[in-house]
């Protein structure tokens, strides 16, 4: 029989063993944890949109309306007005002719890739992808699948000039959620239109931070192109839950077809959908809460510069600090949490062996005086 008590032991061992946090209140950046108060870098409310007046407004308003659930999956009788909204709203916004909604970032790869990804075809996947591409990939019936290193755009041409597929895929992170650097999207989309290939890209940390009027990462590198088609998430910078996929007419009801975890499971709760509309209002009309990230992440990164550790540049809302072993990175995280800061460590098979470290998450929330606290004790511990 197998022992799962042993294999709980050796998670303990080797310092992989996880702890839920409970949160009592809204997200913010000072948040009640298992009773006790702390200044959070923890969390992906990157534009500080989670607990807005506007989103709990429109919530309640579509809750007086519609209920709590949908009740049924989405092509029997789940599918709401508010959603058809949200699709819509979102493809015409972003460019695309139509949208489809997920119940989350998860599912939505889970069920775009095995369906989008035909017999025979060839994948080619970065090697820091999240695991929900991963785990959609490891679904397709791709004929070969090759992990190229990260970002190594040379890698990349060299695995698709030995492809003779009919059909290939670049799957790719626009933003990557461990790491916060940017795909090279640009030279991506050339090697596509080189190669023939189509492109999925998985914006779930750019979307809403970056590009025009939080459009995403591609907006921000100017990229437009058909083959691309475009995934997000809604529980990050949009501050509520669920995710979408945006691509021409075709896929898109190709998707409703035949993408098994939107079929075969309940549709998207109405309120949710509506608190997702009034999130969208916010994010294009409310730069501010952009350019403050920004200026947060730049006083960090500068402040980070003085630490012992090595750092990783970043552009976005994520800043990583590699310490290597997994009990450095707890224990670091351990003292944080004493003078009542909360980073959380983040350790394998989140990320590569020996590449443990502290994620330092920022919202529109954060403001100077808590980067300085959390560089400052940062510092008090180097």
């Amino acid at each position: 029989m197998i022992s799962f008590e042993s294999k709980l032991q050796l998670l303990q061992k080797n310092g992989l063993l996880r702890e839920r946090r409970t949160i009592e209140g809204p997200q913010g950046a000072i948040l009640t944890v298992d009773g006790v108060q702390l200044l959070a870098f923890a969390s992906n409310d990157y534009l500080g949109l989670a607990h807005h007046p506007d989103l709990i407004q429109a919530a309640h308003h579509a809750l007086d309306r519609f209920g709590v659930g949908a009740s049924a999956s989405a092509l029997i009788s789940g599918h709401s007005k508010p959603v058809e909204l949200l699709e819509s709203t979102l493809a015409q916004w972003l460019g695309y002719e139509r949208a489809l909604h997920f119940s989350t970032g998860y599912m939505a790869n889970l069920g775009i890739i095995p369906a989008l990804v035909g017999e025979g075809a060839a994948v080619f996947s970065d090697v820091l992808n999240h695991a929900c591409l991963i785990d959609g990939i490891r679904l397709a019936r791709a004929d070969a699948v090759t992990v190229y290193d990260h970002a190594d755009v040379g890698h990349l041409e060299s695995a698709m000039k030995q492809s003779s597929a009919p059909e290939k895929w670049i799957i790719t992170d626009a933003v990557f959620s461990m790491d916060g650097d940017i795909a090279p999207l640009n030279a991506i989309v050339a090697l596509a239109d080189q190669y023939d290939a189509h492109v999925l890209v998985d914006d779930a940390h750019g979307f809403g931070v970056l590009g025009e009027e939080g459009r995403g990462t591609l907006s921000h590198l100017g990229i437009q192109s058909s083959r691309v088609v475009y995934m997000a998430t809604l529980g990050k910078a949009a501050g509520v839950f669920g995710a979408f996929v945006a691509a021409s007419a075709e896929i898109i009801e190709w998707l409703i077809q035949r993408s098994r975890t939107y079929i075969f499971t309940t549709g998207t709760p109405p309120v949710l959908a509506a608190a997702c509309l009034a999130s969208l209002t916010r994010i294009q009309q409310d730069q501010f809460r952009r350019n403050h990230l920004h200026e947060m992440g730049n006083r960090l990164q500068e402040g980070m510069e003085s630490l012992p550790w090595p750092t990783l540049p970043s552009l976005t809302a994520i800043h990583p600090i590699i310490l290597g072993d997994n009990f450095t990175a707890t224990q670091i995280a351990d003292a944080l949490w004493a003078r009542g800061i909360w980073v959380p460590a983040v350790r394998p098979p989140t990320v590569p062996e020996g590449t443990a470290r502290l994620r330092i998450s920022l919202s529109a929330n954060h403001q100077p005086e808590q980067i300085d606290q959390l560089l400052n004790a940062l510092k008090a511990l180097a």
